[in-house]
């Protein structure tokens, strides 16, 4: 993470300015020592530490409309080093196999593949694990029914791996199956879900709801969150069958009070910052987002894997609403 501050600051002139205004470093003791920037900065400048001609994808965050979003650009050394991260992180819940993806989204959203938005970002990071794919909605977020059951018939007995936005897998594959009166049958199956709970929360869509009326339309047992932005691709917080978010060896959270940035204590409500050593082609490797969360525990989570878990409570208030599904449009 030294090594990474010095690269950006070398390599990206408002990333410098910013950290010399703070008072530049030599060296630091601690993770809780790396300077952060405001993951709200990625809205507001293009922030990037490689030259124009080395860009070979650029990552748009979700907004809604009339609203900044955050350009992250990537070189192909970066853009590697996420993948392989997600590769990795993903590997732990679905196995080191590729398996059939029943992805909860519409092909529309790959367009473009040299601008993908946090959406088409995360559907495509989570493609690279399948053995095969089917996309589950079409161009008018209609569900495919047909095609949706002709994939289940073709890998009969498979275990198979569901992906999508929470919001959308509510509205656009919960409710579409309750009001057709159809039902899957995929008790081998898991559901990856992440993007943002705002619009649940207002329509009072509990997180035991969500996964009841998932096991009625679908017989899906395994539901799992997870957190994750597009500021730091790849280096997602999965969600461990306690309904804990777990850090893997590729990022650690940091929870740090409001009024003076300082480290919460174990258990005390904070702000979370972000440390992933995955960002080399622009200053994203210590961001503070405008998140609220809790670390609850390190090496000891009943479900048996090391490292700091913790969980999430919500947005900052005032912060601006953000979230892959929460802003299904753009």
């Amino acid at each position: 993470m030294e090594q990474l501050t010095r690269h950006h600051m070398e390599h990206c002139l408002p990333y410098a300015r910013f950290i010399k205004s703070l008072g530049e470093k030599t060296a630091y003791q601690s993770l809780e020592q790396i300077p952060m920037l405001p993951v709200s900065l990625f809205k507001r400048q293009n922030l990037l530490s490689i030259s124009d001609d080395q860009i070979f994808k650029i990552m748009t965050s979700s907004g809604t409309t009339g609203q900044q979003v955050s350009k992250i650009y990537l070189d192909k050394e970066t853009a590697a080093y996420q993948q392989r991260t997600l590769s990795v992180i993903m590997g732990d819940f679905l196995g080191p196999k590729r398996i059939p993806m029943l992805i909860l989204d519409s092909p529309d959203v790959l367009k473009d593949r040299k601008m993908f938005s946090a959406r088409g970002a995360g559907l495509l990071g989570f493609s690279i694990l399948a053995s095969d794919r089917i996309f589950a909605f079409d161009k008018d977020m209609e569900l495919d029914l047909k095609g949706i059951e002709e994939f289940l018939e073709r890998h009969e007995g498979e275990r198979i791996f569901l992906f999508g936005f929470t919001y959308m897998v509510w509205q656009f594959f919960v409710q579409k199956l309750k009001q057709t009166g159809r039902r899957l049958t995929l008790p081998e199956g898991i559901l990856i879900h992440g993007g943002g709970w705002k619009k649940l929360w207002k329509e009072a869509v509990s997180r035991e709801q969500f996964r009841e009326e998932i096991f009625c339309v679908s017989k899906i047992e395994q539901v799992r969150n997870y957190y994750g932005m597009v500021e730091q691709t790849g280096c997602i917080y999965m969600e461990c069958e306690h309904g804990h978010l777990h850090a893997s060896i590729f990022s650690e959270p940091v929870i740090r009070r409001g009024k003076d940035f300082s480290v919460c204590k174990e258990g005390e409500q904070g702000m979370v910052q972000v440390l992933s050593p995955m960002a080399w082609s622009y200053p994203g490797h210590s961001l503070l987002t405008e998140d609220l969360g809790v670390i609850l525990g390190r090496d000891d989570c009943p479900c048996g894997r090391k490292g700091t878990y913790f969980q999430m409570n919500g947005r900052i208030q005032r912060a601006e609403i953000r979230g892959c599904s929460d802003t299904y449009g753009r």
